[in-house]
């Protein structure tokens, strides 16, 4: 049994461990606080713990575990909420009350709640690691298919069907080295990725119901992206409308470092909300884990890698998953802490010198993948970034946007002027556009990225103009400059500001994006055409269309036919201005 030698904050030192290797998990101190080894020298382990340490004296034991930091993963992770290393908060709070009690253990997974397993092998099948040998309803359209783990082959002796807790065996496989029993649950070390087939190139879009994203920054599923913006842009009501609206099939919202009260509002308002795809609770396909500013530092650290083992987890069952990461920059921090508590030499503003491989560590798990049991399933990853000071030359700003192909860059002007999301067009980027814009012309129209292009030039041309604009004012400018100064304030007021709080607004379908930004284009072309044949700017300013124009985002999903009508009328009403 080792002995804590030295307590800096978070970095314990222990000598004499018994049979230490590198990111073993130790019980530190009388309490039997969570710690990792995480630096070794000669007899003395250098251990990151993950609990408040206060208290903690030299001369306490340290016993090892011989255990990776691993998550539990089986039946009961979807609705769950936890900490940093999987501990269930809810269990928390019924042993130690309102405040987290040092040294308190908690399993992940309900070890007494039973499942209806039901059984997709039968004796005599063959099974290798990842293979299907069930599933279980976990809820109405997530089934939690349970899978070989990793290492294991052979032919399954014996498969069992009915009601089980998580330890019950399910199933007997017979291998080279003797019968092994199967359970539902398995382990998996947060630090190393779980195995697939093959990554496949990212061609599909994930469709998040944000105009401003789908339109112009789309992210492919198996993606990764970026939000990059200064306190109070809009950064987390973005991931939130990501997590209610987009695409995928499970929902893994990890709050990392963030304030209290941001994560008290995700845990208040997730249980509440209303999946639209089944009319049930979000939470049936949803998995949180919460680590505030206030909880231990060397958590924060390990909430990410958590988050991303949990979204690797049912990527391998086949299904889509959508991992929203809030924020990296209090990971990077968490890191920079206990760098500094090691005394290891200090990188650009005090972080470590392999910031930028962990950030790349993290990032390069996403993916769309084949799966080792032939499904494909995907894990999208969206990290925000909170630069001090809105400064995207920091290094955490930097590394991200080097390994990310979306970048989402939230503009505090916008969201002071109350347009959001505060997304900055022309600031802005998504890579995925060459690969995905095939599915695009597919299944939404052949004209989707011609019209999105047009559409991103008017707004470009628009920030050329403003510079004459602001010398010698608008009326100044020829009627044709000026209908591109009218197009773009409709691009921006009537298709890119988006209400989350609005029931209609909040979510918009890839149809109804076609039909407004056609109907938006359409006015565009009508304008200059009749201005060439002499029509006055000022009667077409004045046209009444103009008005349901600017409130097509308020038409409900269900009639956007309505849409169509506004264009007959525009027409309409052009034509009755005189001949073209």
């Amino acid at each position: 049994m080792g002995v804590v030698y030295r307590v800096s904050g978070p970095v314990v030192i222990a000598k004499d461990v018994e049979n230490a290797k590198m990111f073993d998990v130790v019980y530190v101190g009388e309490e039997r606080l969570i710690g990792e080894i995480i630096r070794i020298i000669g007899n003395n382990s250098t251990i990151q713990v993950y609990e408040d340490t206060s208290g903690l004296r030299p001369g306490e034991p340290v016993v090892n575990t011989s255990k990776p930091l691993s998550v539990e993963l089986g039946p009961g992770l979807l609705r769950s909420i936890y900490d940093g290393i999987q501990r269930p908060l809810p269990v928390l709070k019924e042993k130690s009350g309102e405040f987290i009690r040092r040294g308190v253990f908690a399993n992940a997974l309900d070890e007494k709640a039973e499942w209806e397993f039901v059984p997709s092998v039968k004796p005599g099948d063959t099974v290798n690691s990842g293979s299907i040998i069930g599933y279980v309803q976990e809820s109405q359209i997530i089934k939690t298919r349970i899978m070989v783990p990793y290492g294991i082959r052979g032919a399954v002796k014996d498969i069992y069907s009915g009601k089980f807790t998580v330890n019950d065996t399910v199933g007997i496989v017979n291998t080279t080295n003797g019968e092994i029993k199967l359970t539902m649950k398995e382990y998996w070390s947060v630090r190393f990725p779980r195995p697939y087939k093959e990554k496949l190139p990212p061609q599909i879009p994930m469709i998040t119901g944000q105009r401003v994203i789908d339109t112009f920054f789309t992210i492919a599923k198996g993606g990764t992206a970026c939000v990059i913006g200064p306190f109070g842009s809009g950064k987390t009501v973005i991931q939130h409308q990501l997590a209610k609206w987009s695409d995928t099939d499970v929902v893994v919202y990890v709050g990392c470092g963030e304030r209290g009260n941001e994560m008290t509002e995700v845990l208040v308002t997730f249980p509440e909300l209303i999946d639209p795809k089944t009319k049930g609770p979000l939470m049936d396909r949803t998995v949180l884990i919460a680590n505030t500013s206030n909880m231990p530092v060397a958590a924060r650290e390990a909430s990410v890698y958590t988050a991303i083992t949990i979204a690797e987890y049912f990527r391998d069952m086949g299904y889509d998953v959508s991992l929203m990461a809030d924020s990296t920059s209090r990971w990077a921090e968490a890191m920079r802490e206990i760098s500094g508590r090691l005394e290891e030499m200090p990188g650009e503003e005090g972080y470590p010198a392999y910031l930028s491989r962990r950030l790349a560590e993290f990032y390069e798990r996403a993916g769309r993948v084949v799966t080792l049991n032939d499904q494909l399933g995907s894990v999208t990853v969206v990290g925000a970034v909170s630069p001090p000071g809105g400064d995207t030359s920091e290094p955490v700003s930097q590394g991200t946007l080097r390994l990310t192909k979306v970048f989402w860059a939230l503009d505090a002007s916008l969201a002071n002027r109350r347009h959001f999301p505060s997304v900055n067009w022309l600031a802005s980027y998504s890579l995925y556009h060459s690969t995905i814009k095939e599915w695009f012309e597919k299944n939404i129209s052949k004209e989707w990225n011609m019209m999105r292009d047009r559409a991103m030039a008017i707004l470009q041309q628009e920030e050329e103009l403003q510079q004459i604009v602001q010398l010698v004012g608008p009326d100044a400018l020829p009627d044709k400059e000026r209908i591109i100064l009218d197009t773009a304030k409709m691009l921006r007021e009537d298709y890119l500001q988006q209400s989350a709080f609005d029931d209609v607004d909040t979510y918009c379908s890839l149809k109804k994006q076609h039909m407004m930004l056609k109907t938006i284009l359409n006015y565009h072309d009508l304008s200059l055409k009749f201005v060439s044949s002499g029509v006055s700017l000022k009667s077409i300013l004045g046209m009444k269309v103009r008005e349901r124009i600017s409130r097509m985002k308020e038409i409900r999903e269900e009639m956007i036919a309505e849409i169509e009508n506004i264009n007959r009328e525009m027409e309409d009403e052009f034509k009755s201005l005189g001949v073209a």
